[in-house]
């Protein structure tokens, strides 16, 4: 079970996996919708990767344009954070199925999931904050990451244990860096891979 964020008295640092999640392919097209159906069709996109989220124990921190980002702590957080990123995988198909239907939309969910350190609390009367490396490398991983794809860092891997031998991932070229060790990557893709060039 995740830590209860809310039950923070103070700010702290925590070992935390970050994911975030986008679409491909529905923010380019969406010019030619309604402003009523794409601020719908969004909505069914982030309830979908906010409840995958939450029901594995993740806190939903930020929506962005089309990308949403939560956090995973805990002592299951990297299992938690990967099965979230599987579900979303999953039921992204149903939403694509209906965008192509409905709109003739071709879209697909991307991820990125990194694991570190982050200083999570509310300061005050503010919102909550997450602040830490490791948002940044998650960002990178997820503009690394192609439609259909997730891609998950060498901490994240690690922090899996045994149960890294039963997720399907391939060695990705690693994230380079300036003044700082390269960050060996892995890709998970649900099925074939779109191309968006």
């Amino acid at each position: 079970m995740a830590a209860k964020i809310t039950a923070l008295t103070k700010p702290a640092r925590l070992p935390a996996v970050i994911l975030f999640a986008e679409t491909r392919g529905f923010t380019r097209t969406s010019s030619m919708l309604q402003a009523e159906v794409v601020l719908s069709q969004a909505a069914v996109f982030f309830e979908m990767v906010s409840t995958a989220s939450e029901r594995n124990g993740g806190t939903v921190h930020n929506v962005l344009n089309d990308t949403l980002m939560a956090f995973f702590v805990g002592p299951d957080r990297a299992h938690q954070a990967v099965q979230a990123a599987q579900e979303i995988q999953r039921g992204f198909d149903v939403i694509e199925e209906s965008w192509t239907r409905d709109f003739g939309i071709r879209a697909a969910v991307a991820m990125g999931l990194h694991a570190g350190d982050a200083v999570i609390g509310i300061p005050g009367n503010a919102p909550m904050m997450i602040i830490g490396d490791s948002i940044s490398i998650a960002t990178r991983l997820l503009h690394r990451a192609r439609a259909g794809e997730f891609v998950i860092s060498a901490p994240v891997m690690d922090a899996l244990g045994d149960n890294r031998t039963a997720l399907d991932a391939e060695p990705l070229p690693p994230l380079e860096i300036p003044r700082r060790d390269p960050v060996q990557l892995f890709g998970v893709l649900r099925d074939a891979r779109l191309d968006f060039t």
